[in-house]
């Protein structure tokens, strides 16, 4: 990580692709080195390092991104560098609470995350460990689609959400999911999903691409309620961003019914139903068949 960072020390804007020739060239591989690949076969061992290397740095605010693929150095780039001036690491970066955002850490505070930061020696099984790189992989993943949806208008993103409630089971009749939101219609509804034929079992939508830093307050939700108020009874609230702790209770002490989602969620819904995410790669592991092991009875 610090090779990188200091490839950026200059303030300029570096291409992902330059940074990586950069590197190859620093660390003198040869053309086996630089053509050695993953065990998928799909990506260079030095794409996958210097792509990890990188977005551990933008995570944690290290490195910004200008625009799509190209980055430069931030003020707290530059003071972890005078900082550390032999190596950075996870266990530098676990100061910094983008880190437990980003890896998803639960529990335990920040002794747990600057603990599981600074484990870089394998432990556990080889189970275990494939299971704490699944989930890291998944939690790379997540942060990527939420810049994705960033990225994208306001309708896009509407037709995200109900995309993903039809791929989640709602809605089982044909023409049951209908996006009804418009520029500027932000308060109101933004979709609905007809449960039955009849239209009897209504579920409102609102959606809303904020960024990270601006959170959904309980005003906000409330305007949402208030909209689909004598219209129906259930109601999903789904937003890049994140719900404060006062949104989050004023659900729970009403008696309609509506279901806060906020970006991490999101992300993992569109992982486990397949929306806007494709399969890379698939592992499987096996065991011995002891049956077949087994001496058969007389």
């Amino acid at each position: 990580m610090r090779p990188l960072l200091v490839l950026h020390e200059d303030g300029a804007e570096h291409p992902v692709a330059d940074t990586r020739e950069q590197i190859a060239q620093l660390f003198e591989l040869s053309p086996e080195d630089r053509a050695e690949r993953l065990p998928s076969g799909r990506v260079t061992t030095l794409q996958n390092r210097v792509g990890w290397a990188t977005t551990y740095l933008f995570r944690t605010g290290l490195l910004e991104r200008p625009r799509r693929a190209h980055y430069r150095i931030t003020d707290r780039g530059r003071q972890v560098l005078a900082e550390n001036p032999k190596r950075v690491d996870k266990r530098v970066l676990s100061q910094f609470p983008e880190l437990e955002e980003f890896v998803g850490t639960r529990g335990g505070g920040d002794e747990a995350v600057a603990q599981a930061a600074a484990d870089t020696e394998p432990t556990g099984t080889a189970e275990e460990r494939m299971a704490a790189a699944d989930e890291e992989l998944r939690d790379a993943l997540a942060a990527e689609l939420i810049d994705r949806i960033e990225e994208g208008s306001w309708e896009q993103f509407e037709q995200l959400v109900l995309d993903v409630l039809e791929k989640m089971g709602y809605g089982g009749v044909e023409g049951a999911v209908e996006r009804t939101g418009g520029h500027g219609s932000d308060g109101g509804v933004d979709g609905v999903i007809r449960q039955d034929k009849l239209g009897l079992e209504l579920i409102y939508i609102q959606a809303k691409a904020w960024k990270r830093e601006h959170s959904v307050s309980r005003p906000d939700v409330q305007s949402f309620v208030g909209a689909i108020h004598g219209k129906a009874t259930k109601g999903v609230f789904m937003t890049t961003s994140r719900f404060t702790p006062e949104a989050r209770a004023y659900v729970d002490a009403i008696p309609t019914s509506v279901v806060l989602i906020d970006g991490r969620e999101l992300a993992g819904l569109m992982i486990e139903f397949g929306v806007g995410v494709t399969l890379r790669q698939k592992y499987e592991i096996k065991s011995v068949d002891i049956d077949y092991f087994e001496p058969e009875a007389d």
